[in-house]
């Protein structure tokens, strides 16, 4: 029996969870060399390979929508750098989005970028079309400038705060991610502080793993602790720091939204510019090939048999360490790229990762426990009187009452804990 006659016999149940995808529409193309880059080297063309054509632009937009479960489709488009798949390109796309919407369905689009490409005119697009940004950004110029660079050598710093400044003149929403090397890890609050200073509302921090340039597991533990004391202290309610996010997700037992730290993976496949999905931007080589949507449909290929066992393999291959930590469902294992230090007597590894998440994790949860009392008691309709003046706050601040949540309206707590 022929590969394509198995797949005919597959059934495919209807897709019921929510999916996300990378869209890669200059495939890994990029105009920078930054030195942690893992995708620069993936994929056809290794940086140049070809745009993605309109035809298929359209049938991704088309499938995508088509096989959507909820009512709000988000596009996600990432790179390589994305931009330099150019202005025009991404007009088209908002047209073939309108042109296949049906009246039922909202769309949102968000892009990553390095930032060193926009200009007033994509602004103005970002603005009209409705698009969020991610702008990757790795702290104050002299913590950036070491890994960011042109492909002549010179430093993005002052070319990303150009950019910065434009999406905040056009009042285009956007978060910080900032990649954490390293160069950067020994200066947590250095970073946080000037990404507060800048006006930061959102923050993801990506740690760089891979096998020449891995972040140190203890030193980024330390890293996301300094941060926690930090906006703990003076920015509740104020700042959203996408891990502190999920570590108060998982205390009040709601699904996380990072990849990295669900049960299982698979819902974040990859579409490449030529039309070939994989199931995640790491693991963008030939034996992880999915298929190409101009010959089978997406709504197929999320559906098939390797996707679904790709995405369990990061739980059913979590060794017995893992199995038993008490931070699991905090972390569930993080990323299974990550999982590549060998455990004595055991053929699993164990995620690079690990000691900085159990860190993390562990210092953290008291205060994510404490939340989740506060939302708890909110969602049974209870009302517990509000501690005294002089009381420290239940938030876990370690200030006074009337000196954190007390003076704050509506409250920063309140922010956190609304259902």
């Amino acid at each position: 029996m022929s590969r394509a006659q198995r797949f005919k016999m597959e059934s495919h149940p209807p897709i019921k969870n929510d999916f996300q995808v990378f869209a890669k529409p200059a495939g890994n193309a990029c105009n920078l060399t930054c030195q942690y880059c893992y995708y620069s080297a993936s994929g056809p063309g290794a940086g140049s390979g070809p745009r993605m054509t309109d035809e298929i632009l359209e049938t991704y937009i088309r499938q995508h929508i088509q096989a959507h479960p909820g009512p709000l489709v988000r596009f996600s488009w990432h790179g390589g750098e994305p931009t330099l798949a150019g202005l025009e390109f991404f007009k088209k796309a908002v047209e073939f989005q309108k042109k296949n919407q049906p009246a039922h369905i909202l769309i949102q689009n968000g892009i990553q970028t390095n930032g060193t490409l926009l200009d007033e005119a994509w602004c103005v697009f970002f603005k009209e079309a409705g698009f969020s940004v991610g702008l990757s950004l790795d702290g104050p110029q002299h913590l950036h400038d070491q890994c960011r660079l042109t492909r002549s050598g010179q430093g993005t710093h002052s070319r990303v705060m150009q950019g910065l400044a434009l999406l905040k003149t056009y009042r285009i929403p956007h978060d910080i991610l900032c990649v954490v090397h390293h160069h950067n890890v020994d200066h947590p609050l250095e970073v946080y502080r000037f990404f507060k200073a800048g006006g930061a509302a959102y923050i993801g921090f990506l740690p760089v793993v891979n096998a020449s340039n891995s972040v140190d597991p203890e030193k980024f533990g330390d890293f996301l602790c300094a941060v926690f004391d930090e906006w703990k202290a003076n920015d509740i309610g104020r700042i959203r720091i996408q891990i502190i996010e999920e570590a108060l997700a998982a205390a009040m037992g709601r699904d996380h939204s990072l990849c990295v730290f669900r049960k299982e993976c698979g819902e974040i496949p990859v579409v490449e510019a030529n039309g070939d999905m994989y199931p995640c931007d790491h693991f963008v080589r030939p034996e992880f090939k999915l298929g190409n949507l101009s010959a089978i449909s997406l709504e197929t290929l999320m559906g098939r048999n390797p996707l679904r066992t790709f995405g369990k393999q990061k739980h059913t291959g979590l060794p017995h360490l893992c199995r038993t930590c008490e931070v699991l469902a905090f972390c569930n294992g993080g990323c299974p790229k990550d999982r590549i230090r060998p455990i004595p007597g055991s053929k699993l590894k164990l995620n690079h990762l690990c000691p900085a998440y159990k860190k993390f994790f562990t210092h953290c949860l008291p205060f994510a426990e404490q939340v989740q009392k506060l939302w708890q008691s909110r969602r049974q309709g209870e009302k517990p009187a509000p501690p005294g003046r002089n009381a420290p706050c239940p938030c876990g601040s370690g200030k006074k009452f009337k000196h954190c949540c007390r003076k704050n309206e509506p409250g920063p707590v309140r922010s956190l804990i609304s259902p």
